[in-house]
């Protein structure tokens, strides 16, 4: 099992940004899907953003241009850009992981990971 810690989330005016961090830790795969989530107050989670062991990307199309994900495999952190932020980006952010291939759209669901953390508060105030 893998422990991932994210942080970096903050409250931020309208048009601001943000970066968060997702930190692993524990055991490794060496084939892996690290993908961030959202999940407003009462609503499902929801794909944000996804990158694979070999660097490979891939995004929910409404935040495509305005979230980047990355990752620096020497740390073992993956991070996510946020830039131009509305209030509707207000939610939970979490990051999951699992040993298996990201694609879209099968990197939003949820039931593909094992691994998550414990979430990281994002509030845009317009």
């Amino acid at each position: 099992q893998v422990q991932l810690v994210e942080s970096g989330g903050d409250s931020v005016q309208a048009g601001g940004s943000l970066r968060l961090s997702c930190e692993g830790s524990g055991n490794t795969y060496s084939s892996y899907c690290i993908a961030w989530f959202r999940q407003p107050p009462g609503k499902e989670r929801e794909g944000v953003a996804a990158i694979d062991s070999d660097g490979n990307t891939t995004y929910v199309d409404s935040l495509k241009g305005r979230f980047t994900i990355f990752q620096d495999n020497a740390k073992k952190v993956v991070y996510l850009d946020m830039n131009s932020l509305k209030p509707e980006d207000t939610d939970m952010y979490y990051c999951a992981a699992d040993e298996f291939v990201c694609g879209y759209p099968d990197f939003a669901s949820v039931d593909l990971y094992s691994d998550w953390g414990q979430g990281t508060q994002v509030t845009v105030s317009s």
